[in-house]
């Protein structure tokens, strides 16, 4: 193991039920980015404001959020396989609903439930590819984050071209993708990969007391915001720029989500096998919030905002993974209950910035949210270098009983 990380061997010989899965989560993550390149058009058709539309973003996010810390307790009762099935379930159901809605207040109630399914599926999908995948823990976040880097990238591509017929369109066809995963899993998927163990209710959050988990979910926490303003408000940013219409942005968008893939998939491994994992936080963290700040700099250069967003995607892709590799080894704790803490913390920090992006850009001006966005990935950067001594594990240095009794006894004691 070189600076905390494990061979991995090659990622693309894995077990078939892992495939199953990281073919559906790529369809789940695509309803991330999904309607990314429809905003404007949402807007204009059903006559919302920004902050309005962008509330599509917060109510999925937000209830994927506040779902996520109950999804382990879920799926240890009822397994992976049936967890993940009810989550494709839900969404397929939302998705289509969303498309039949009349105005966009319905259509926050439906990606509301849209993000309930999304919760009980990716939060589940982390643990079972990690707990079935062969190669060890890295190989399969590494699977799992391209999974997730190209349904990113495919989403708003698929949302330009659906979009440019109508916005409804990138519903309907979610839901279409959603009920071939649901077959893939059904089919692919025969036995759940681990015998399930009970956990508690109030195990996801009793998980965020342990100081290394707790210190890297606070840094998710603002690292998300900075991701999403990335996301959510470019689109109207570049709309006061004249290129607003949905097949523009879905093209924009891939270049970013499939930066996101490439980096996910090559580039962290790269700097993790020269570097210890806190430190490729230490130095791409930085280099995010300052894509952001430029962001703002350039905010009247549509040239300057698109080879922002790409840059941005490359840098989060590096994050992404290494965020992920980190929770998954900072901890004994169950995969399952340290995939559903953290990923609550991280998707809530991704629920407060694209309304709260249009607001600022409403009330200071346009650059604004791209500095804030800016700001928080520097506070995440704070946290991870302030709270580096409860992270050695995540490097790679195992702690001694000592160590290992005192953090337990911290814990117990918050």
């Amino acid at each position: 193991m070189a600076h905390g990380t494990e061979k991995s061997g090659n990622i693309l010989k894995q077990p078939m039920a892992v495939w199953a899965v990281a073919f559906a989560s790529v369809i789940a993550f695509m309803g991330i980015g999904l309607v990314d390149p429809i905003l404007p058009a949402i807007a204009r058709d059903l006559k919302a404001t920004p902050t309005e539309t962008e509330m599509l973003f917060t109510t999925y996010l937000l209830v994927t959020g506040v779902a996520m810390f109950f999804t382990s307790w879920v799926s240890s009762r009822l397994g992976a396989k049936k967890t993940l099935l009810i989550g494709l379930a839900l969404i397929v159901v939302f998705a289509a609903a969303a498309g039949l809605s009349p105005n966009a207040e319905a259509i926050m109630s439906f990606r509301a439930g849209w993000g309930l399914g999304n919760a009980l599926f990716i939060s589940t999908a982390l643990a079972t590819i990690v707990g079935a995948a062969s190669g060890g823990t890295s190989s399969a976040i590494i699977l799992y984050e391209a999974a997730l880097g190209l349904g990113i990238a495919v989403g708003p591509l698929l949302g330009g071209v659906l979009g440019g017929i109508s916005w409804r369109g990138p519903f309907f066809g979610t839901a279409a993708l959603m009920a071939i995963g649901f077959i893939a899993i059904v089919a692919m998927l025969r036995k759940n990969p681990e015998t399930p163990t009970p956990t508690r209710l109030s195990a996801p959050f009793r998980a965020l007391r342990n100081p290394a988990l707790g210190t890297l979910a606070g840094a998710a926490l603002f690292y998300n915001i900075g991701f999403f303003v990335l996301l959510a408000y470019t689109p109207f940013a570049l709309q006061e720029l004249g290129f607003g219409d949905a097949m523009t942005l879905g093209f924009i968008f891939f270049g970013w989500g499939l930066a996101v893939a490439i980096s996910s998939v090559w580039g962290a491994p790269l700097l993790t096998n020269r570097l210890p994992r806190t430190r490729t936080m230490w130095i791409v963290l930085p280099l995010l919030a300052i894509d952001l700040i430029v962001a703002g700099l350039v905010v009247g250069s549509v040239v300057g905002i698109i080879v922002c967003v790409i840059v941005g995607g490359l840098l989060l892709g590096v994050m992404n993974t290494v965020l992920t590799e980190s929770v998954m080894e900072a901890t004994d704790l169950p995969r399952s209950v340290a995939s559903s803490a953290y990923s609550g913390v991280r998707f809530i920090g991704g629920a407060i910035a694209p309304p709260g992006a249009t607001l600022l850009a409403g009330l200071l001006g346009a650059a604004t949210p791209y500095f804030a966005g800016g700001v928080s990935v520097l506070i995440a950067a704070v946290i991870i270098v302030t709270g580096s001594r409860r992270l050695k594990r995540v490097d790679g240095v195992e702690e001694t009983q000592l160590q290992e009794a005192e953090a337990l006894t911290l814990a117990d004691a918050s």
